[in-house]
């Protein structure tokens, strides 16, 4: 295997902390540039890999980030925006990756490793966030002087993640929970199977120019999936699927809450099911992992956590 030094955009985030301690076990040398240092201890201690503090959309600080790199990997994703005009997506989902783009082009690094999402399409995505996607995804698979991969999951969980664990907070602060979207359809795929998809596909010339779906092994509705964790949490609640009427009133209220918990964009993204029409790609030797052999070590007691915690620490 082949040591790279290798440049992370997004590397502080949910799925980048795991990849970062994926790279460093193989003795990569990772770069990981950040908003705020400070905030990311867990990844100071890994031994190859360096935090540096920027903004990725400054041109002059990505040419200082990629100087003596050979890959970079993009992994930033928002799922809301401050905007409701979509102009938050395109500049998170579309201009950085154009900017990258020219960067690699600017150091002479080839080897560009893109996320992307389940459901990303530049013109018939349903929102704003679908459309983005895939405007960057487009981007960076027209780079053909460039050797890039895209990935493209649909929900991601494991430990810290946003979306069963968001679910689990808000089942706690009453014994009745109204739930929008109930009958959307996600195939959740494990954080540790993404990062390790990520990590073999770096020196794979075969998976140069593809793209990649990325889902686990079963889909589910979100009613199934609240009612699951629910469940492994120890909380015994009525959850209430809102017909669609009321699902798209539920968007436009909490649009303008503090924080979005859920916005017109989020309920056009469930107008398609994210799910994949095809088995867990071969070429990566991967066997995906069921979410009920993870999800109770961190919803559930805290115990069960800790166990988790140790089992990570022996990988």
């Amino acid at each position: 295997m082949n040591s790279h030094t290798i440049a992370i955009i997004g590397g502080s985030g949910f799925v980048g902390s795991r990849l970062c301690a994926r790279l460093a076990r193989d003795g990569h040398s990772v770069r990981v540039l950040t908003r705020r240092r400070a905030r990311h201890r867990d990844l100071l201690v890994l031994p190859t890999v360096e935090v540096w503090e920027g903004n990725p959309h400054d041109a002059a600080v990505l040419d200082t980030l990629l100087e003596g790199c050979d890959v970079v990997i993009n992994l930033v994703g928002i799922l809301n925006e401050k905007q409701h005009d979509g102009s938050g997506f395109a500049h998170a989902h579309v201009e950085l990756p154009r900017a990258l783009i020219a960067a690699c082009r600017r150091r002479g690094i080839r080897r560009l490793l893109h996320m992307s999402a389940l459901g990303a399409d530049a013109e018939h995505g349903a929102s704003h966030y679908q459309r983005s996607k895939g405007r960057g995804e487009d981007l960076v698979l027209a780079a053909t002087d460039l050797d890039v991969t895209v990935f493209s999951p649909s929900v991601i969980f494991g430990p810290g993640d946003s979306f069963l664990r968001r679910f689990a907070g808000l089942l706690r602060l009453a014994p009745a929970f109204p739930l929008a979207c109930a009958g959307a359809r996600f195939q959740p795929v494990f954080v540790g199977d993404v990062a390790e998809c990520f990590a073999r596909a770096i020196d794979n010339p075969q998976t140069i120019g593809q793209r990649y779906n990325l889902c686990g092994p079963r889909d589910y509705t979100l009613l199934e999936l609240v009612r699951y964790a629910a469940r492994v949490s120890g909380m015994r609640r009525l959850i209430v699927p809102l017909p669609d009427w009321l699902s798209r009133l539920q968007a436009e209220i909490f649009e303008w809450l503090p924080g979005k918990p859920f916005s017109r964009d989020n309920y056009l993204s469930t107008r398609h099911d994210n799910v994949c029409d095809a088995p867990f790609p071969a070429i990566f030797g991967i066997t995906p992992t069921p979410l009920e052999s993870i999800a109770p070590y961190y919803l559930g007691q805290a115990g069960g956590r800790r166990r988790y915690e140790r089992l990570r620490s022996r990988d």
